[in-house]
Parts: structure tokens; sequence; C-alpha cells
């Protein structure tokens, strides 16, 4: 793995209150190195690992996802209930769900217009609001 991935990897952890063992800095390289943003999948970032000779398991990828989550590094996108993507872009933005290619992608926020939102039940605030917006190819023919 590039020393500068490696780096950049180490930076982005030092963020949090999370240590910084090999596993955890070989995966933040691969999600941050390049020094731009992604969206993974637990599989997807397994793989990616193999692939750079790093010896992890699939539990150690999902537990290092969740931790990278709940350090506030990460966003975990949820897309029909049961699979996660997990998006380095922290901020509170959009996304396209691209189904014939199960890929999820930033949205334009600056294109989102969102009105007004319900009121949260009594004793309830709405913590966050998720939008992802399913995109598949037009069926040919009218």
């Amino acid at each position: 793995m590039m020393q500068q991935a490696v780096d950049r990897g180490q930076k982005w952890l030092s963020r949090s209150d999370l240590r910084p063992t090999r596993q955890r800095v070989a995966l933040a390289a691969l999600l941050v190195g390049d020094g731009r943003d992604r969206h993974v999948t637990a599989e997807g970032l397994f793989d990616a690992a193999r692939k750079a000779g790093e010896s992890v398991s699939l539990a150690t990828v999902y537990n290092t996802l969740k931790a990278f989550c709940d350090a506030g590094l990460m966003q975990e996108v949820t897309v029909d209930g049961s699979k996660s993507y997990f998006d380095t872009n922290t901020h509170d933005h959009p996304h396209f769900f691209w189904e014939d290619d199960a890929r999820l992608s930033d949205a334009p926020a600056e294109q989102l217009e969102i009105v007004r939102l319900p009121e949260a039940p009594d004793g309830m605030e709405i913590a966050s609001v998720d939008v992802v917006i399913r995109l598949r190819r037009k069926s040919g023919g009218s």
C-alpha cells in the first residue's frame, strides 16, 4: 500500500479517539487514501483489502466500519432496510441508489428542496433525514 494512502488514513483516524491498529489503518487507507469520498459495502471493502494483500476477516471489516461510524468518521446509509453502504462524507447530503448496479453515489444537494417535514410525535425530535433516490434505466418503448 502506498505510504501517502497510509498517511492519509492515519490522519483521518486521528480525528477520532479510535486506537490506530494495523487493520484500522489499512482499512482507513483504502477508504480515504486517495483523498476522495467513497461509498462502500463491507463486502466491497473486504474484497479491496484482500486484493491489497491485507489479512482481515469480513467480521473485522464490519466491526471496523461500525466503529468508524460510531466515531463520526463515516455514516451508514441503509437501502431496502437490509443493504448497508458506508459513506466517508459525513455532511448531510442526498444519495442516488443505482438499482441496476447496486451502487450508491452522492446526489447534488443544491438541487434538493425539502419544504416541510411532519412534526415529530410528542416527546420525540427528528435526528436526521435520509434521502435516497432510487434510479433505474428507462425501459425501452413507449
